[in-house]
Order: structure tokens, then C-alpha cells, then sequence
């Protein structure tokens, strides 16, 4: 009937029995002596006393017995619970400071061994000067595919342009001489555009370069490099400490997918309509370029500020050059 309560089989029920009995060997031996010492007392009233005694002893015996598995059980579980607390004290060190030049080398040894580089940050200034040539120099010596998504600010966004040059003015760092890094809503506009201009650059002298570009309307305040084997999270400030977090570890894939998220709500730029650039790229095939990928130049940009910008997607200087 559909009411009645499914029985086990009579074997699952017996093997289930002596798992039990096993589990609780020390208790089932006590109670056994209890009751066959008892029983003997009680039908045999010739029972030696020293039996009675002798089998009181084997019964607190077995109670001693259950205590120490007792014991070492607990014993075990703190073990379980140390070990425990020592992954979890690991996985809290899973970021691992970065100073002075120890940026420069996480990056090159980042690099080394990757095939797939993912960037956030401002305008990609050291993208442009270092990252990206170097990825690419390397793919071309290992004679392998080599993947790269970009994320930076949207020139042609006024708003995300004017926010990013003021943190950056406002947390500007002193260069030599105590002047302050000059950041203007022109500047970051003409980086952003010059990031553009060289990931297509790149793209088009490398078969095995899959390069995107996404464009964000969000002015970040950190920078993130993510290749196969680590994350660095860094500063426009050098003299800052930067973070390194090594892949397995769980912040590392917490990053990839918040990258990914980010990528998904700025506005992608099709780099397959690209126009050709030459080798040393003219005024006249940039404004071509960025027309055709739907960014056109400001109205007020001159020639020469086209020339700036060639300048600055093929020829950037490491910023954090000492």
C-alpha cells in the first residue's frame, strides 16, 4: 500500500546492527558483563564473591576503556579543528605584499609564462609601454596564441574622464623636483585613446593576439593584472605597497569573475572593423581608425594632438621608470 513505511531489508538492517556495535564496541562490552554477571548472581546463589568482585573490575575496566576512545576521539576532532583553523589562517595570507621594484618583477615573471593577460585600470599607460609589447615579444619567441582584454576609461565619456584626472590630481604623487604629475580630463582622454590605437597596432602584426578592448564609464582607482599565474593589484602611486595574489588562491578566482562582470557592463569595441595601420601609423589613419570603430576624435583635436597620440600608444615611457 502506498501508506505503509518502506521497510529495510532484513540484511541492510543487520549490517547497520553491527556498524553500530562496532561504533560502540567499549559500551556493548560493558553492558554484556553486567548482564551476565548479574544473571549468574541471581540464578546461582552459590556464586563466588570474588567472580562478582572479578567481573565488577572487567565492567569498569570496559568503562575505562570507552573513556580514553572517548578521549582520543576529542583528541582527533581538535586535531580536525587545528587543522582546520590553519587553512583558514592560510587562505587569510593569501595576499602577498609587493614594494619598490618587487612590482617590476612580479609583473616580468607574470608575464614570462602566460598566455592570457586581463587589465583594469585608468588609460593603460604602463599597458602601453610595457605590458603589451612584452606579452607580445614573448608570444612571438614561444611561437604561441596569447590573449588580452583591456578595461579602461572611455575617452569619448567627458564625465569618466574629468572624475578619473581629478583622483588622479587629487592623489597625485610628487615626481623630482616637487612638482605634481600633471592629470587634465585632456590627458586622460588622449592616454585613453592612445591605449586604443596600439592594442589595434599590436593586433594587426600579431595573428595570434586576441585582443578586446572595453571601454568603462567608471573611473577606477586601482589597477589589476590577471595572468595564468597571479594577480597584481597595484597603485598610480609606486611608492605604495601593491598586492600579489597567486593563482588557487580563492581571491583569485573571486577577481576573474568580478573582472569579467566589469568587461561585461562597459562598451566593447569590435576591433575586426579596424582600419590598417602602418608601421609608423600617419594623422590621417588614426582619425580613419577611430571612426570606424564608432570613437571618433573630439572636433578640437588638431593634428599635432593626433600626433600626440601616435606618439603615445608606440612610444610610452614605463612610467614607474626610476
Amino acid at each position: 500500500m502506498t501508506g505503509d513505511t518502506p521497510q529495510q531489508p532484513s540484511g541492510s538492517r543487520l549490517e547497520h546492527s553491527i556498524a553500530w556495535a562496532v561504533r560502540n564496541a567499549d559500551g556493548v562490552v560493558a553492558i554484556a558483563l553486567a548482564l551476565v554477571v548479574g544473571l549468574m548472581d541471581i540464578l546461582d546463589k552459590d556464586f563466588d564473591d570474588n567472580i562478582v568482585t572479578g567481573s565488577i573490575l572487567l565492567v569498569l575496566a570496559a568503562l575505562v576503556y570507552g573513556s580514553l576512545t572517548e578521549r582520543r576521539r576529542r583528541l582527533a576532532d581538535i586535531r580536525g579543528a587545528t587543522e582546520g583553523t590553519g587553512r583558514a589562517i592560510e587562505d587569510l595570507a593569501m595576499v602577498r605584499t609587493l614594494a619598490g621594484p618587487e612590482v617590476g618583477l612580479a609583473h616580468e615573471q607574470a608575464r614570462r609564462t602566460t598566455a592570457r593577460w586581463v587589465f583594469k585600470g585608468g588609460t593603460g599607460t604602463y599597458l602601453r609601454a610595457v605590458t603589451l609589447p612584452e606579452c607580445v615579444l614573448e608570444a612571438r619567441r614561444r611561437r604561441r596564441s596569447l590573449s588580452m582584454k583591456i578595461d579602461i576609461v572611455n575617452p569619448a565619456d567627458d564625465r569618466a574622464c574629468e572624475a578619473y584626472a581629478r583622483f588622479r590630481r587629487t592623489f597625485g604623487h610628487r615626481q623630482e623636483g616637487g612638482a605634481f604629475t600633471e592629470w587634465t580630463t585632456e590627458r586622460t582622454r588622449r592616454e585613453a585613446y592612445a591605449t586604443v590605437v596600439a592594442a589595434v597596432w599590436h593586433r594587426q602584426r600579431l595573428d595570434t593576439l586576441e585582443i578586446d578592448v572595453h571601454l568603462s564609464s567608471v573611473a577606477p582607482t586601482l589597477r589589476f593584472d590577471l595572468s595564468d599565474s597571479c594577480l597584481i593589484i597595484t597603485q598610480d602611486d609606486p611608492r605604495r605597497v601593491s598586492l600579489c595574489v597567486e593563482r588557487g588562491r580563492p581571491l583569485y578566482d573571486y577577481y576573474v569573475t568580478e573582472l569579467h562582470q566589469s568587461r561585461e557592463q562597459a562598451v566593447k569595441l569590435d576591433l575586426r572593423e579596424a582600419t590598417a595601420l602602418s608601421d609608423e601609423p600617419t594623422v590621417d589613419e588614426v582619425r580613419r581608425l577611430l571612426d570606424r570603430l564608432g570613437l571618433p576624435l573630439p572636433a578640437s583635436f588638431t593634428d599635432r594632438d593626433v600626433g600626440d597620440i601616435i606618439d603615445r600608444a608606440l612610444h610610452a615611457e614605463d612610467p614607474y621608470r626610476r
